[in-house]
Parts: C-alpha cells; structure tokens; sequence
C-alpha cells in the first residue's frame, strides 16, 4: 500500500515515520509510506504555497492550484 502525506516539513514527518508501529512496517516493506514536500509545487522565485483569505481576516490558506499540482502528481 502506497501512502504519499503532502508536508511542508517533510524532514519532521520522516522523523515521525521511522518510530514505532509505523517505522516498523515501512522496513518490513508493508507500507510504503513517503513525505512529499509541498513548496516543491510551489509558485514563484519563493515557492509561494498559501494565500491570504479572500474577504480579509487572519490566517493563511494552502493554495488550491498548489494542492492540485501536487496531488495531480502522485497520481501519475
């Protein structure tokens, strides 16, 4: 079973995947487990991957098309 988790930090999630029950069952070839990295998807010189709300207020939002272009790439 392949399982792709979309992460802006995917240094802390491998961290995360090799303990425990997880771990075990990614060396025993069980799951195939990976962290893909978000920004790689990105927009602009700075891998811009969230956006503003629209209407204004606080907080940050992942960009839609960033998401599509990521997900749209682990299905192929």
């Amino acid at each position: 079973m392949k399982i792709s988790a979309l992460t802006l930090f995917p240094e802390i999630c491998e961290e995360f995947l090799n303990l425990s029950v997880i771990g075990r069952a990614r060396k025993e070839g069980i799951i195939d487990l990976e962290a893909v990295p978000l920004r790689d998807f990105g927009l602009g010189k700075h891998k811009k991957v969230d956006d503003t709300p629209y209407g204004g207020g606080p907080g940050m939002l992942m960009r839609a098309d960033v998401l599509h272009a990521a997900i749209s790439a682990q299905i192929d």
